[in-house]
């Protein structure tokens, strides 16, 4: 079996590692809130090229903080939209809702699967306050026409990055680009941690202070609290985990466009149509390839085929949000490119573990499909 990912073929990598990273904080007596995290959000932080870094429990609430952070500060009050991809995962918009905010779904580009600008411009309304970009797959939305538009109508931009760590366009990466970035370690992110965690980056020290507070019970200092805050801390040892890992996460992307590369020079089958990385050439190597998303009018079948050679596929995501159960209002609309996008993306194996011949023959089995 070709596994989509092998986590624990990927940790074995770093397992002398980690197990010393974690025995450093057993040992220490200190698991919340300590030198493991200060570490690795001034690590992290560095990394994406930004000034501050502040570690959440997962990716959801890194959204979540930063739009309720924007309220406390009176950037945001209730009621106001959010502009954010019809087609991006529901977290996105979970996190407009729980802060009684309103989504203004926006079609993604067919070619990309990010949004669309031209398309976020007929969007904007009189409460419109942010846009919600969403990095999908691994490769940037583009951020110098998203920002160009924010400025424009002066809103807020808020980048939702789980699925982009180390992406980056015009030598900028993902992070650095709004006014504020929500990241995952969900395991099976290209910088996974071994549970939850997730941070959020920005270059506005109020901003990160408020949200800090509000992740520690909306408290800035033991048992004085400013807000009415939640418990959504990134803890030591996953911090520490995730400080090991960072150190690789620049080999495992290469590795990935590796991959990625091999699948886009070998795949001829004009029944698949393949990713495209926008702009030019150069920026093939901005995509760090969290997913390798093809598409396909036919892809029950494929995935039966790929699934009776013992390739294991993925759907990222099989229904689109406006038609889930709990955003049941939305469900007589109709976001017709996102619902094509939905109903035919299929995500291939690309673990940076996998061997060329796994590689290939994952290859010659899409390419014999008819």
């Amino acid at each position: 079996m070709i596994p989509f990912l092998d986590l624990k073929n990927i940790n074995q990598q770093y397992r002398d590692e980690l197990i010393e990273a974690c025995t450093r904080v057993v040992d220490s007596g200190w698991y919340i809130g300590g030198h493991e995290l200060e570490t690795f959000e001034k690590s992290f932080a560095k990394y994406c090229g930004t000034q501050y870094a502040v570690g959440v429990a997962n990716g959801l609430d890194a959204l979540i903080l930063t739009l309720r952070a924007w309220k406390e500060l009176g950037r945001l009050h209730d009621g106001d939209e959010v502009i954010v991809p019809s087609n991006t995962y529901i977290a996105s918009i979970l996190a407009i809702t729980e802060n009684n905010l309103t989504p203004v779904l926006v079609e993604p580009d067919i070619s990309t699967c990010n949004i669309d600008p031209s398309k976020i411009t007929q969007a904007i309304t009189e409460k419109t306050r942010v846009i919600l970009a969403v990095h999908l797959y691994g490769q940037l939305a583009d951020m110098p026409k998203i920002m160009q538009i924010a400025k424009q109508y002066n809103l807020l931009v808020l980048e939702d990055s789980a699925q982009s760590h180390g992406a980056q366009l015009q030598g900028k990466k993902a992070g650095n680009w709004g006014n504020a970035s929500g990241f995952s370690f969900y395991p099976g992110k290209n910088l996974g941690a071994l549970g939850d965690a997730g941070i959020l980056t920005t270059n506005d020290e109020t901003l990160a202070q408020t949200i800090r507070a509000l992740g520690n019970y909306g408290s800035f200092h033991k048992y004085e609290n400013h807000y009415k805050g939640l418990n959504s801390r990134l803890d030591e040892i996953q911090a520490a985990m995730l400080s090991v890992k960072l150190k690789y996460l620049n080999r495992e992307i290469e590795r990935r466009r590796e991959i990625a590369q091999l699948y886009l020079e070998g795949i001829q089958n004009p029944l698949i149509e393949l990713p495209v990385i926008q702009g030019n050439t150069n920026q093939y190597l901005s995509h760090v390839w969290h997913l390798f998303v093809i598409r396909t009018k036919h892809r029950e079948a494929l995935q039966k085929t790929l699934s009776e050679h013992d390739i294991q596929t993925l759907i990222h995501y099989p229904i689109s949000p406006h038609k889930q159960q709990a955003y049941q209002e939305w469900n007589p609309l109709s976001y017709p490119i996102s619902e094509a996008i939905h109903a035919e993306v299929l995500s291939l194996p690309i673990d940076p573990t996998l061997s060329i011949d796994q590689v290939n023959f994952i290859i010659q089995v899409l390419n014999q499909f008819n």
